[in-house]
């Protein structure tokens, strides 16, 4: 009989999605197959301790529940608990953007979603639209923002925005996820109220040209070593108590109606689903993403990529997984499956 695997779930975490983060983290804990895997959550606190919540332990050397300091390092202590595979779930800064994919990889872990540099383009709004738009896919028009510029003189950025994007226009600060301190400013007083809520995580926002449209959204499956990925199904994302997919609207119930598959035309539907695989192709994505655009007169227009997207079962990809006949169990399997084979294929072209 072959032996369960070890499985770490990664949940938490120092960002602004630890809330989510949590949900996501539970839910895949909750419904790995437990004849298959040893599941043990670790919860990241929003400090940066690892725990294991039920046991009390920390994996950092901080002070334990159930008794003194430890002086484990978070390399020792997954190490001596003999882990095959970290899921990876994660959301925002810390978790999504390359930097936890750097220790796993150090500490010679097999981990789910994507590698290093690819988590952290598609963290990096800005690099990755840029290079989207490199290779001839439809993005809005954007103005970077530095914080001293804006507490520098407002009126002078307030004027680059009215000349080189208008208004409307959409606010968003460059690393976050989850339409974290996104907004939609309708004229100079809106942006003089909101830009400096979008400045405050990382000093500098991007500030986009809006786009009228359809909100599409379509997730992308990556293949073993030697596969394509490949599409799931489309899905519109119609907000019902905002003006746009904010964080209310995909975390409260009711807020938002996410139509699976989108009633597309088949063209359209064949052009998203490719438009959403080049994306992942070209940033270099691994086991998962999810990509977002809007559907204009003019086109699809690439909005941003997500390499961990949320994973409760009535989030967006395992909606779409679920229309494709792929059910949650099973998406969590082959995210696992993918990641050894990955690892499995890094370690034989670049040994240990």
């Amino acid at each position: 009989m072959q032996r369960k695997l070890n499985v770490i779930v990664l949940m938490g975490g120092p960002s602004s999605e630890h809330d989510i983060s949590l949900k996501t983290g539970e839910k895949v804990a909750e419904t790995l197959d437990k004849d298959k895997y040893n599941v043990k959550p670790v919860t990241i606190t929003r400090e940066g301790k690892w725990l294991l919540p039920e046991t009390g332990i920390t994996l950092i050397g901080e002070e334990s529940e159930n008794g003194p300091p430890r002086s484990a390092s978070p390399v020792q202590r997954i190490s001596r608990d003999e882990v095959d595979v970290a899921f990876v779930a994660l959301h925002g800064p810390y978790g999504e953007d390359g930097k936890v994919q750097a220790l796993l990889e150090m500490m010679d872990i097999p981990y789910t979603g994507s590698g290093v540099c690819a988590s952290a383009l598609a963290m990096d709004k800005v690099r990755c639209k840029e290079l989207v738009a490199y290779h001839g896919i439809l993005v809005a028009h954007h103005v970077i923002v530095e914080e001293r510029d804006w507490t520098a003189d407002h009126d002078h950025v307030l004027a680059c925005v009215r000349e080189e994007v208008g208004f409307p226009c959409v606010v968003k600060p460059i690393e976050q996820g989850s339409s974290v301190g996104m907004s939609i400013p309708k004229n100079e007083e809106d942006l003089r109220e909101f830009l400096p809520a979008a400045l405050s995580y990382e000093g500098r926002a991007m500030i986009e040209e809006f786009v009228a449209g359809r909100e599409l959204t379509c997730s992308v499956l990556g293949g073993f070593p030697g596969e394509e990925p490949f599409a799931l199904p489309v899905t519109e994302i119609i907000p019902v108590t905002s003006e746009f997919f904010d964080y209310e609207a995909k975390y409260t119930p009711g807020a938002s109606r996410e139509i699976t598959p989108a009633d597309l035309d088949p063209e359209t539907t064949e052009l998203m689903q490719k438009t959403a695989v080049d994306v992942h192709k070209i940033i270099g994505a691994g086991s998962m993403s999810r990509t977002d655009v809007i559907l204009s007169d003019k086109g699809i227009h690439f909005l941003e990529m997500n390499t961990i997207p949320g994973m409760t079962e009535t989030s967006l990809l395992p909606q779409a997984a679920a229309a494709a006949g792929i059910s949650f169990p099973e998406l969590l399997d082959r995210l696992i499956q993918v990641a050894l084979a990955t690892h499995e294929e890094r370690r034989t072209k670049n040994p240990v």
